[in-house]
This record gives structure tokens, sequence and C-alpha cells, in this order.
């Protein structure tokens, strides 16, 4: 397994700062981030590392060149978009860029591109899976035919009363998943499992990676703490802002001992990127490359030699 990060929480810096600090720091890779260039529409969203809006050839040579000088790989390129939103000019935008981010990717020479389903939050699951097959059947063959597979985070997008009732994410719990493979069974369609989301849904983390083991792509390392006394007090239906808060690995309830020896019983060998959504380290920038560290402190022990 490889040790690396999640670009977005070092959007001050370039690409080349980026690939710098992740070498300075011993970590073997970065996922990279691909929004379109603007202004972004949430937290963590809008970094783009990699424009791909017109990547060539020798935009793949650049940036490789750069991966080069500071010996750091790339694990994956990331574009994390609502595919199903409501508002089809919206779901359209995000969907020709998500095929820019896979043209981008096989350019590279990688094979992963990690991103959401979608949801329309205002509808059931039911409701929305029609659409979602009519959306993903094709995005899943337009995958294949970049050799490119398709990694999708498990984050249910639910954080505010915003997004009630349903999230802006289908993909969120091993019962989703398996109607989701069922319905598209490409081995190009699989998985960047964050057990942090797990988590926040009260789901035990490590409970569905041996049933999908050949559908985890890509790996996210995050935490997440629960504040029994706000539950206490606003109970599970209210939205999850009220009483969780995201953290670093080795900071909330996960047993990272626990959780990794269940990943490596399932044989997968790729790329663990740590995510930090962590306040506690403070949003300036040296607190959220400390927070990288530490994060990086608590994880190595199960990854050794390899990082």
């Amino acid at each position: 397994m490889k040790l690396g990060f999640v670009s977005a929480i070092l959007h001050e810096l370039s690409l080349e700062e980026v690939l710098a600090f992740a070498a300075a720091e011993k970590f073997s890779c970065v996922e990279v981030m691909c929004w379109p260039v603007g202004k972004a529409d949430r937290r963590f969203a809008g970094v783009t590392h990699i424009d791909v809006t017109d990547f060539t050839t020798a935009s793949a040579d650049m940036v490789h060149a750069a991966c080069d000088r500071h010996g750091v790989g790339l694990s994956a390129l990331g574009y994390y978009p609502n595919l199903l939103d409501p508002d089809p000019a919206v779901a359209s935008v995000a969907m020709d860029h998500l095929k820019k981010v896979m043209v981008a990717a096989r350019l590279l020479g990688l094979d992963t591109v990690n991103t959401f389903v979608g949801r329309d939050w205002r509808m059931s699951v039911d409701d929305n899976w029609p659409r979602f097959l009519e959306v993903w059947r094709p995005l899943v063959r337009f995958a294949e035919d970049q050799g490119v597979r398709i990694g999708i985070e498990n984050c249910p997008m639910f954080f505010t009363g915003d997004e009630w009732p349903g999230g802006k994410n289908l993909m969120t719990t091993p019962a989703r998943w398996r109607r989701a493979f069922a319905d598209i069974p490409s081995a190009n369609f699989g998985l960047n499992f964050d057990p942090s989301h797990f988590a926040l849904q009260f789901i035990q983390p490590a409970s569905a990676l041996q049933e999908f083991k050949d559908r985890l792509f890509h790996l996210h390392a995050k935490d997440v703490k629960i504040h029994r006394d706000r539950l206490d007090q606003v109970g599970i239906f209210a939205p999850p802002l009220e009483w969780h808060q995201p953290r670093v690995p080795g900071f909330g309830e996960i047993d990272w001992a626990a959780f990794m020896a269940a990943v490596m019983e399932t044989g997968y060998d790729g790329p663990i990127c740590i995510e930090v959504e962590d306040d506690t380290f403070g949003n300036s920038l040296a607190g959220r490359q400390r927070a990288l560290r530490v994060a990086r402190d608590v994880l190595h022990p199960f990854i050794g030699a390899a990082v």
C-alpha cells in the first residue's frame, strides 16, 4: 500500500508545491483535484490542481515531469459533483467535465478517477434509480472506452437541512452498492471507500470490505467524532453537522488498527489517501499541513516500509 493525501486540503498551493510538500513529508502519492476552474459551490470543492479543460499529451508530459522531479506519484484524479442534480443544466456541466477528467486520466496513464454518483435529494432511492441508470450506464461505458476505473466515494453528502431528506449521493451503503453493481456489473465501476462515512451512519467501518474487495479501487483515510451529548439533545434525525465532527485518523471513532487489519485481509494493495476536513487544526495552511503530518504518523505503522 502507498500512503498519500487528497490535494484539496492544500488549495492555496500549485501542483508543483503540493508535490514538493508530499515529497518533503515522505508521502508516496497524491489524489489530485480536477474541478473546473472557477468559484467553488461548497467547501473542499472547486480545487484545480490539474486543469483538464484542454488537456493534451503535452499537458500529461508536464505533469509527469513534475511528479518525477519530486518522486511522488498520482493515486487518482478527483472530481466530486452531483451528477444527478435536479437542475439538468448543472448535471450536464458536471457530466461533461467528468468525461474530461477521464480523458486526462487516460493521457496520464492513470487507472482511477474518483467521484460521487450524485442524487436528487428530494426523492427516494427508488425514485432516483431510473435516472441513476440512465446517466451512469453510458458514463461507465465511456470509462471502459478510456481504460479508466471509476471509484465512487460513499459520502452521503447530507450535512444540513439543505440536503434533506436524502443527501446528494446514492451509493452510501452496502445494500445500495449491491444493487448498483448488479445493475451496472462493469469491472470499471467500483469504490473509493472512506470508513468515516460508515462510522457517521453507524455502520461498522470494515463490515463490507470482504464482500466488496474486488470493487476497492482507492481508499480515503478520514475519521469522525460523534458527539453523544449533542445527540442526546437533538436526536439522530437532526442534520449531521449538529452532532458529528470530521477528524483526522486516530482522533475519532474508528479503530485504525482493526480497520487496517481488515483492509490487509482483503488483499488490497492500492493507495490510502488522507482527507483533512478537521477544523481543530485550524484553517491556516500551516494548520492543515500539520493535520496531514499527524494523520501520517497515525497511519504509518500500519503501512510501514511501503510508505
